[in-house]
C-alpha cells in the first residue's frame, strides 16, 4: 500500500510540468515528503526497503538512497541500524500555555525521565542575578539534566531556581514545577526566547545526534503572579524531534 501510494506521487511529479525535477532523486525526495505532509505515511511508520523503491521506481539504490539521505538530514526520517527507514515522530509543543517538560510528554503517552548531571546549592553568578532580579549572593538552586522520553534523549536543560521557592534541589524528581507546585511556587507565565542552532559536540553526544545537527536554544524566564522570578532555564532541544508552534490573532 505505502509501495504504491509513494509510487504514484513520484510519478505525479515526474508528469506534471510545474512541478518536474529533472534529477530523479530530487523527485524522489519530494514524493517522499508529499506523502508525509499529506499523511500517507505516519509518524514512527517504516519506509519500503531500498531494494523494494528502486524496482518499483525503475531506479538505481544509488538514487533512492541519495533521495532518503537528503531526508535524514533534514530530519524528516530516521534510520535504524538493521530494521530500516522510519518517519520521524515529531513532538507539536504549543506556544500558547506554559506547561512543563513532563506535562506535554505525558499528555502524548510518552514516558518522560531525567538523567541529572548537577543537582545543588550555589550562589547566584552575575549573569544569573541580572536575569532573575536577584540580589549578588543569592542562594539558588542548580539542576543540569538531559530529558527523555524513554531511552530516547530530547533535550538538554540548565535551571537555576531561587532558593526561597525551592529550598533542597532532591524535592525535583522528574517535574520541576511539580516540586514548585507543592511549594505553592508554581510560575503563572513566562517569557520565551528560541533560536535556531548547530548542535555542539557535546551537545550532539548527549542528545545521539551527529555534531552539527538542527537544534533549537530555547531561553526561559518563568514568572509568580506577584512578578518574581522563579524558574531561569536555557535548553537545548533536538531539532529533527520538536516543533514549536504558536497561534497568531489578527486585533
Amino acid at each position: 500500500m505505502m509501495e504504491s501510494v509513494l509510487t504514484s506521487e513520484y510519478r505525479r511529479l515526474s508528469r506534471d510540468p510545474a512541478t518536474q525535477q529533472p534529477l530523479a532523486y530530487l523527485r524522489l525526495r519530494q514524493a517522499i515528503r508529499n506523502v508525509i505532509d499529506q499523511r500517507g505515511i505516519e509518524p514512527g511508520q517504516a519506509l519500503p526497503s531500498e531494494r523494494d523503491l528502486s524496482q518499483a521506481l525503475g531506479l538505481s539504490r544509488v538514487t533512492v538512497r541519495k533521495a532518503i539521505g537528503g531526508l535524514v538530514e533534514e530530519g524528516l526520517l530516521t534510520q535504524r541500524h538493521g530494521a530500516g527507514t522510519f518517519v520521524a515522530e515529531r513532538i507539536v509543543k504549543p506556544m500558547s500555555r506554559l506547561t512543563s517538560f513532563t506535562e506535554d510528554l505525558r499528555a502524548r503517552g510518552l514516558n518522560p525521565r531525567s538523567e541529572f548531571f548537577e543537582r545543588g546549592i550555589g550562589e547566584v553568578t552575575p549573569e544569573e542575578a541580572m536575569a532573575m532580579n536577584l540580589s549578588p549572593g543569592a542562594p539558588v538552586v542548580r539542576l543540569h539534566r538531559v530529558r527523555y522520553a524513554g531511552d530516547e534523549p530530547l533535550a538538554i536543560e540548565r535551571s537555576v531556581v531561587p532558593a526561597s521557592a525551592l529550598p533542597d534541589p532532591a524535592l525535583v524528581h522528574d517535574s520541576l514545577y511539580e516540586a514548585l507546585e507543592q511549594r505553592g511556587c508554581r510560575p503563572r507565565r513566562a517569557l520565551q526566547r528560541l533560536r535556531a542552532v548547530l548542535l555542539t559536540a557535546q551537545h550532539a553526544r548527549l542528545l545521539h545526534v551527529a555534531v552539527g545537527s538542527a537544534g533549537l536554544a530555547i531561553e526561559r524566564r518563568s514568572f509568580l503572579d506577584d512578578g518574581r522570578i522563579v524558574e531561569f532555564t536555557s535548553s537545548w532541544y533536538r531539532g529533527d524531534i520538536y516543533d514549536f508552534v504558536a497561534e497568531l490573532q489578527t486585533d
